[in-house]
């Protein structure tokens, strides 16, 4: 059976990153599955953990006042779901649904968030692979919002 520790290793995000910071990730690691049309988690809940996408498709949906929630992104085999664990106050700025049977690495972001504090060299390799899962997010969210408001 293959180790977390190369299951992360054999995932985007992670290329690249020291096999002995892969092997302490692996400890806040598991596998995780969802169903199709199952609530990954609901914008505003806690957040407190991250996926890496293995299989499958998951939907980032957000909710506007007076008008039915949108889908703002989908994120398939590859992606990583959920930077909100990442700070404070560690609630989901937008919802997740699964839209197909979803197989995924799992990661405890309070767990990651220790090791990071007490490894600063882990704690920049974590901060600068997600940086850009921010931006892309936050774009593809402005992206969507100019569609609905201008009609689209």
């Amino acid at each position: 059976m293959i180790t977390t520790a190369a299951l992360l290793a054999g995932q985007g995000f992670f290329a690249g990153m020291r096999p002995v910071h892969l092997e302490r990730l692996s400890y806040y690691a598991h596998r995780s599955v969802f169903r199709a049309g199952q609530r990954v988690f609901d914008e505003g809940g806690r957040a407190d953990r991250f996926w890496v996408i293995r299989e499958g498709l998951v939907q980032i949906d957000s909710h506007l006042p007076g008008r039915p929630d949108i889908a703002i992104d989908t994120l398939g085999p590859g992606s990583v779901l959920g930077w909100s664990w990442l700070f404070p106050p560690h609630t989901w700025h937008y919802g997740a649904l699964a839209v197909e049977p979803t197989l995924t690495i799992e990661l405890d972001g309070p767990g990651v968030a220790r090791l990071c504090e007490g490894d600063p060299e882990i704690g920049y390799e974590v901060t600068r692979r997600f940086l850009p899962v921010l931006v892309e997010r936050l774009q593809a969210t402005r992206g969507r919002l100019v569609g609905e408001y201008a009609g689209g």
